[in-house]
């Protein structure tokens, strides 16, 4: 995380990457999402100890959603790492991930699953969402703040220009939203407004599938990027990833602090300024 990311009260033209100036990735990284991730997915045996090394949970129960045009089954092997580090991790029940038609017009079912884990437990709940499931998370957390702990979005296009992506038109045929619609645009115009609670916005400038610029927000206290080196598809077996998500959901209920890259590891988080 660099202190060149824009904070709260400067211009949100680099928070919501400026819609005018995002480009979707290269085709050669969207070609490459694959194999990318199969490697990246290997990684999970050769650095092991890396995952040994993360925080260990207190107990609490992560929320995990996945992807557009994904299941549950995208996000068994986060879920099952995040179990072993002594969380409750939970799938979202909800089937695939087609937006709308699958979490509500206004998000109502899945709050309404928010609030369900929320009374279980008695405690609040942490939001994990991959893709486009972390712009639903972001979206529930504004609707019910009271319920949700922290917020990690892990490559989600929350913010700037909803058309810069790779599966635009899968996304248009299978969730019936327009891109260029007032509402969309809108939806994604406040995206990048920070969150009432604390926030971690995972990116990679190599991502295959959604446009880098496009999953930062506006900083603040308690809202923060942080940029990692993985595929779009990588992003929920990476181990540099895991371990951050694991360093994130380890923050307690009050005092969160930002994230700090961690001394031999550092190189696993860029700190690359924004602007470049």
């Amino acid at each position: 995380m660099s202190d060149d990311f824009p904070v709260d009260g400067e211009s949100g033209d680099t928070s919501s990457g400026s819609a005018q100036a995002i480009r979707p990735p290269s085709q050669w990284l969207t070609l490459a999402e694959p194999s990318r991730a199969g490697l990246e997915a290997l990684g999970l045996f050769t650095l092991a100890p890396l995952l040994a090394l993360a925080p260990r949970g207190d107990g609490h129960t992560v929320l995990v959603l996945p992807g557009f045009a994904t299941s549950d089954h995208a996000t068994a092997l986060l879920r099952r790492f995040l179990v072993r580090r002594g969380y409750d991790a939970r799938s979202w029940d909800l089937g695939w991930n087609l937006d709308h038609k699958t979490v509500g017009e206004q998000g109502e079912i899945i709050t309404a699953r928010i609030r369900a884990l929320w009374e279980e437990s008695g405690r609040t709940v942490s939001l994990v969402g991959w893709s486009l499931g972390g712009v639903i998370a972001r979206e529930a957390a504004r609707r019910v703040p009271d319920g949700v702990r922290n917020v990690i979005t892990l490559g989600s296009p929350f913010a700037g220009d909803p058309s810069a992506n790779a599966v635009r038109g899968l996304y248009e045929r299978l969730s019936g939203n327009i891109i260029d619609s007032p509402t969309t645009r809108a939806r994604y115009a406040a995206g990048g407004q920070p969150l009432p609670v604390p926030s971690s916005a995972v990116f990679s400038r190599t991502d295959g599938i959604a446009a880098w610029r496009n999953c930062i927000g506006i900083e603040n206290e308690i809202n923060e990027n942080v940029e990692v080196v993985s595929s779009h598809f990588g992003l929920v077996v990476n181990p540099a990833v895991l371990h951050l998500v694991a360093d994130r959901l380890a923050q307690p209920e009050t005092g969160w602090q930002r994230f700090r890259r961690p001394g031999a590891l550092a190189f696993l988080y860029p700190d690359t300024p924004v602007e470049n």
